[in-house]
């Protein structure tokens, strides 16, 4: 997956926009933030995430597509989405989010849209409209198949350089398909 994300950053980045792209080692699909965790809260998540998605079996995840949040005409967040396996990520999204929901952890109000974040665009930039063309070319860009297999509880540290993760569980798919 991070060979075509990289694909997908070297042909949105030739661009004079301003933009801040996610780091090779920081690519990942973001199911839930959490915010800020003591460590009662963090055993608690992490057993809540490993039981909920045990019933889910591994399954092949496609990047399909590249857009933008809010809009690609209004691009602030630049992504990679997903084509098949979007409707099992959806599910793990769902079961995870009500999984902690007695946590007390909200969910985002807007549906879950599954996408891995290549970037981040600032406010200026004279490549920005060209940037806003290239988001509408690559829209059916097709990535490779990953197979997902499991789900991680992640750390992020915001730095000057960019966030960086650090993986502090990981809940292993076990089950058969939902």
């Amino acid at each position: 997956m991070q060979v075509r994300a990289l694909e997908a950053i070297d042909r949105l980045s030739s661009f004079r926009a301003d933009v801040k792209w996610v780091a090779q080692d920081a690519l990942h699909w973001t199911l839930q933030f959490l915010g800020d965790l003591d460590d009662d809260e963090l055993a608690q998540v992490c057993r809540r995430v490993a039981s909920a998605v045990r019933g889910h079996a591994p399954f092949p995840l496609v990047a399909h597509g590249i857009g933008a949040f809010p809009a690609v005409a209004r691009p602030r967040t630049l992504w990679l989405g997903a084509g098949e396996g979007g409707d099992a990520l959806c599910r793990l999204q769902s079961a995870g989010e009500k999984a902690l929901s007695d946590l007390g952890f909200r969910g985002e109000r807007r549906p879950f849209v599954p996408h891995l974040t290549l970037g981040r665009v600032g406010r200026g930039g004279a490549g920005r409209q060209r940037l806003v063309e290239r988001l509408t070319e690559l829209a059916d860009f097709t990535g490779e198949s990953m197979l997902v297999e499991e789900v991680t509880v992640q750390a992020s540290y915001l730095q000057r350089s960019g966030p960086t993760y650090q993986v502090l569980a990981r809940a292993p798919l076990q089950g058969a398909n939902c």
